[in-house]
């Protein structure tokens, strides 16, 4: 018998994006910051956060419905597991720093989705004659909590490279554009022998410096100032990449690539972490989708598949490059010198 073609897949894809705000304003209201301090009626909770009482229980019942809240036969709402450990800023577990600058910034550049598919030509700040990066690394405050959201997008990555890599035959890792300095961080817990750095623009180190003392690491994790555009990269055991390349075009990328295996000592390793697209390009969607932020954010960048990655990492002169899964949608590819 044939299967019955429905259209329930084209209707959940069609309404993503409602589930997606839903959560964007739930975190952007303090939805889970206030449920952190314990249950709440749906009146209460309205009251604390500042919102209508027209579609309240609406708004918090879809939330259960989306596992970030639970609800009691008393009708009191609580945060789920994943809501407590991931969406409560109180938390060093806190993750919501993606979810705000996807609220604040990209849910409304992707509106424009189809400018840009048009015209090849970004859709955020460049539209008006700016720049995504210089417009960020200009405004201190801007930049804090762009690197804070990387952070949310990085941490459960970080852990899993933190596993992924044999950490104990190596002393030295530099982490290439290490933002707020989140993979340095948990490599350093995770492996008190290991000495690791973070490279990245000056205007970083005063946010990586403060994010690192909070995690009692600093005599072991150190910022270095530079320019990978400009300076050579920093000599050390393994170079880390992390959501680096995809930002830009490919003579960038096998620039950089290029750069990493000449500061590399034989025997050293590369490490680029992204969302690889799979090899044909037909199941990996949110590596598909990530390509289409790039598009939005870049004016030349793009994902790509771990065997464009390791073709590219082969012409730079490396050997032995293999794909390794790390976090969710994110893998690894590792090259050796």
């Amino acid at each position: 018998m044939d299967q019955e073609i429905t259209y329930d897949r084209i209707v959940q894809t069609l309404i993503g994006f409602w589930a997606s705000k839903t959560l964007m304003s739930a975190v952007e209201l303090g939805i889970f910051d206030t449920l952190a301090g314990g249950p709440l009626d749906a009146t209460a909770l309205r009251l604390r956060v500042g919102i209508h009482e027209r579609s309240a229980r609406d708004f918090f019942d879809a939330l259960v419905a989306q596992g970030l809240l639970q609800r009691d036969h008393a009708g009191r709402y609580t945060n789920s597991p994943e809501a407590a450990r991931f969406l409560d800023r109180t938390k060093p577990s806190y993750n919501g720093g993606i979810i705000e600058m996807f609220n604040s910034r990209l849910y409304g550049f992707w509106a424009s989705l189809t400018e840009a598919l048009r015209t090849g030509e970004p859709q955020n700040e460049a539209k008006s004659g700016g720049d995504l990066f210089t417009n960020l690394y200009t405004d201190p405050l801007r930049l804090e909590r762009f690197l804070r959201a990387m952070t949310g997008m990085t941490s459960p990555v970080a852990d899993a490279l933190a596993r992924a890599f044999p950490w104990n035959k190596v002393s030295s890792v530099v982490d290439i554009g290490s933002a707020q300095g989140c993979v340095p961080v948990r490599l350093a817990c995770a492996h008190p022998h290991l000495m690791v750095s973070g490279f990245d623009l000056p205007q970083v180190g005063p946010i990586f410096s403060r994010y690192v003392a909070a995690h009692d690491v600093s005599e072991r994790v150190r910022f270095i100032p530079g320019d990978f555009f400009h300076d050579s990269l920093p000599m050390a055991d393994v170079l880390i990449m992390g959501m680096i390349l995809h930002d830009w075009n490919l003579p960038t990328k096998q620039m950089l690539l290029a750069k990493a295996y000449a500061s590399l000592a034989r025997g050293g390793s590369l490490i680029v972490c992204e969302m690889l697209i799979d090899d044909e390009r037909r199941v990996h969607l949110p590596g598909l989708l990530m390509s289409l932020n790039m598009l939005i954010e870049t004016r030349g960048g793009f994902d790509f598949s771990g065997a464009d990655c390791i073709s590219w990492m082969r012409d730079a002169g490396f050997s032995d490059a293999r794909v390794v899964p790390l976090a969710g949608a994110y893998s690894a590819v590792i090259g050796s010198k």
